[in-house]
């Protein structure tokens, strides 16, 4: 993995959400609440394995003074499926 440089993509922030993108595509954003359970984390297959994700995460642990945690599924058998992940 690399870091990847993300200054020279834009940042938006609105309603619990963090999204990296450039003119073209997203890069990845990330949804949470303010106790920095993650309802959703998603990086574009092109930019995956660049630091994305981490640099995501950090932007909610920073936001929310917290560390982030999965937010657990609605569904029982999300449940089931999160435990064998």
């Amino acid at each position: 993995m690399s870091d990847f440089d993300i200054s020279n993509y834009q940042l938006d922030e609105a309603d619990g959400v963090f999204t990296y993108k450039n003119q073209n595509t997203t890069l990845g954003f990330v949804r949470f609440n303010e106790k920095a359970e993650v309802e959703y984390i998603f990086v574009n297959p092109i930019f995956r394995k660049k630091g994305i994700a981490k640099k995501l995460l950090n932007l909610v642990k920073d936001k929310t003074g917290k560390k982030p945690i999965p937010q657990d599924p609605i569904s029982p058998l999300g449940k089931k499926l999160f435990k064998i992940i």
